[in-house]
């Protein structure tokens, strides 16, 4: 997801200062001057290089062309070795002692690519050739298969099959969907296999042990506090996962037969309503409470006020608007992308867009008037707000706080959709008694809380993949192990090496790191909570929005302004009073669905 000043998505969070055992060591005052000029001229031209990266991707994700490809290749391949050439001429200022902010911009620098190009400048070429090339696979791939009617092929892309994986009830036709789509990723194995070794050589060249390694350190912390960090996070939260867990399987058991979904195993991946089945909400219909206030149909309520897909955008605005934002600039209507077009393939994946680093802020996004798009698009909007927000910051500050902070802006908001939100601005007639929470709760945790392991194991994959632990013959087997292990979740049919199963995710095809997401699922709640004290509400959390209050949007907007400027516990302070990522927030918003859910559970197996 694009988001910030250039391609955002290979920024991977922000500096430690621990990074170079040689930082403090003391020098003349005269070259403090000299690395201040370095990093001046660095930003300078890396700002201008970004807005044509910028144009090119905006034009081959929305033209996919082999020309559009080619111009895009180029962009990013001059931006990247303009990167790697001034990362490589910052290690001159490795020894020197410099102020903290100057530091830390040093090794945000370092750490600007998800894929540091090689110094070669072939193989440079070489690395940007595969990234652009499996990002345009991705957005090309479809499933085809002789027609119904006899004559010719009936092809389908990820949003119809996406589409069956939600909708559909029948499992054969629900693993043809799977399946289908999931052969897009067998023919990138090799390229990804020759990209993993080009990006372990740039990563190398900055100083990092391997690409993973590089991801870890951009946390305001030693890489390897880093990961413990997630862990503990994830044992926070778990608990509340396996109920979850065992609930949904409990109730697809009932519905598929015990054959299909055994009542102390996995449940098979194509049963989830999602294709990867990071999220579960789509199959809500399933697995809701027998009993008590069904939870409203925000899609039928979208339906029924008749919002198209501006609409909906303009309804995410408004909401922003309400805490005292200024509107998006007029150009965000006339060229962002609302509607998958007719006439051309494009890259549907949402995402959020600063082509200029200043007011030329866009989305793009094939919305549908359903409720996952009303959230998604208040969450992009998200992404937006933080661009205009940090732009009075220096180049290499244009960021959230680490990567987790930019995807959970928008999220926090998100959560804020409650019925009295609803309410307010004319969706829903009256709010549901305290009776309708459970299924209220239950249908957020089915992709909130869903979502959790699978946020976590994408880059665990990842970092086994660039350190070695899982090598190429083991990629696709490292893969399901990992899904089993965090998700209880198996693969509907056998799989094997010749399938390539990761790169049918966009974030693997595309190499966008994933662990911002899980991050975000965690952040979220604390952004959450904080603005509902804010606003001086009281009472249930899930029940609480932000709508309208100023407060809460002062609140918000000074954590926006301060972009990544400085390390990220410093602005969680700032913003929650806490200065850790904390899974408590979740627990304390989801705690009446925990009760209910350990309450059903009674009697059944919880785990796999």
């Amino acid at each position: 997801m694009r988001i910030g000043g250039f391609i955002w998505t290979g920024l991977i969070g922000l500096s430690v200062p621990c990074a170079h055992a040689q930082a403090n060591r003391t020098v003349q005052p005269s070259n403090r001057p000299t690395a201040l000029k370095f990093m001046q001229t660095a930003e300078s031209t890396l700002a201008a290089l970004s807005i044509r990266v910028n144009r090119a991707q905006w034009i081959q994700q929305n033209f996919i062309t082999e020309d559009s490809e080619a111009l895009s290749a180029e962009a990013q391949s001059t931006f990247g070795t303009a990167v790697q050439r001034l990362a490589m001429q910052a290690r001159r200022y490795d020894g020197v002692k410099l102020p903290a902010e100057l530091r830390r911009k040093f090794l945000l620098l370092k750490l600007a690519l998800a894929a540091p190009p090689p110094a070669d400048p072939a193989e440079a070429a070489e690395l940007t050739r595969l990234t652009v090339s499996m990002d345009a696979d991705y957005g090309r791939g479809s499933y085809c298969r002789p027609s119904k009617t006899g004559s010719g092929e009936d092809c389908r892309q990820i949003g119809e099959l996406g589409k069956v994986l939600a909708e559909s009830r029948d499992p054969a036709e629900l693993l043809d969907a799977w399946q289908g789509w999931h052969r897009v990723g067998a023919p990138m194995r090799a390229r990804y296999q020759r990209f993993v070794e080009l990006a372990n050589k740039g990563a190398r060249g900055m100083g990092f042990s391997d690409a993973g390694a590089m991801w870890r350190a951009g946390y305001d912390m030693p890489a390897d506090d880093f990961a413990r960090e997630a862990d503990r996070i994830w044992e926070q939260v778990k608990p509340l996962y396996l109920s979850l867990h065992a609930y949904v399987r409990t109730r697809l058991s009932e519905h598929y037969g015990a054959s299909l979904v055994p009542p102390g195993g996995k449940i098979p991946a194509h049963l989830l309503g999602n294709m990867w089945a990071q999220e579960w909400g789509n199959i809500y219909p399933l697995v809701a409470p027998r009993s008590g206030t069904a939870a409203y149909d925000l899609t039928r309520l979208l339906e029924a006020k008749g919002l198209d897909a501006r609409g909906m955008a303009k309804a995410a605005e408004n909401f922003y608007t309400s805490l005292g934002f200024a509107p998006l600039p007029p150009t965000f209507w006339t060229r962002s992308l609302f509607v998958k077009p007719k006439d051309r393939e494009v890259v549907c994946h949402a995402s959020a867009w600063d082509l200029d680093n200043k007011e030329d802020l866009r989305i793009k996004m094939c919305i549908e008037v359903t409720a996952d798009d009303f959230v998604t698009v208040h969450h992009e909007l998200g992404h937006n707000f933080y661009q205009r927000a940090y732009q009075g910051q220096s180049y290499l500050h244009q960021n959230g706080a680490n990567d987790g902070f930019h995807e959970a802006v928008g999220d926090a908001v998100a959560l804020a959709i409650t019925p009295e939100y609803l309410r307010q601005v004319g969706l829903l007639n009256e709010v549901p008694g305290p009776e309708g929470d459970i299924p209220l709760l239950l249908r957020q945790a089915m992709d909130k809380v869903a979502f959790l392991p699978f946020g976590l194991l994408i880059d665990q994959w990842r970092w086994k993949v660039f350190s070695g632990a899982i090598k190429p013959a083991q990629y696709n087997a490292g893969w399901w192990a990992l899904r089993e292990q965090y998700q209880g979740i198996s693969a509907p049919l056998p799989r094997s090496e010749q399938d390539f199963d990761p790169a049918a995710k966009y974030h693997v095809a595309a190499n966008v790191p994933y662990m911002r997401y899980f991050l975000a699922r965690v952040l979220q709640f604390q952004f959450y909570r904080s603005l509902c004290k804010s606003a001086g509400q009281t009472g249930p959390l899930h029940r609480c929005t932000f709508f309208g209050s100023k407060e809460a949007g002062a609140r918000l907007a000074r954590m926006l302004a301060a972009g990544a400027s400085k390390p990220w516990q410093e602005i969680l302070f700032e913003m929650t009073g806490e200065r850790r990522m904390d899974g408590n927030a979740i627990l304390e918003y989801f705690a009446p669905l925990k009760t209910w859910l350990d309450q059903q559970n009674q009697g059944k197996p919880v785990g796999w």
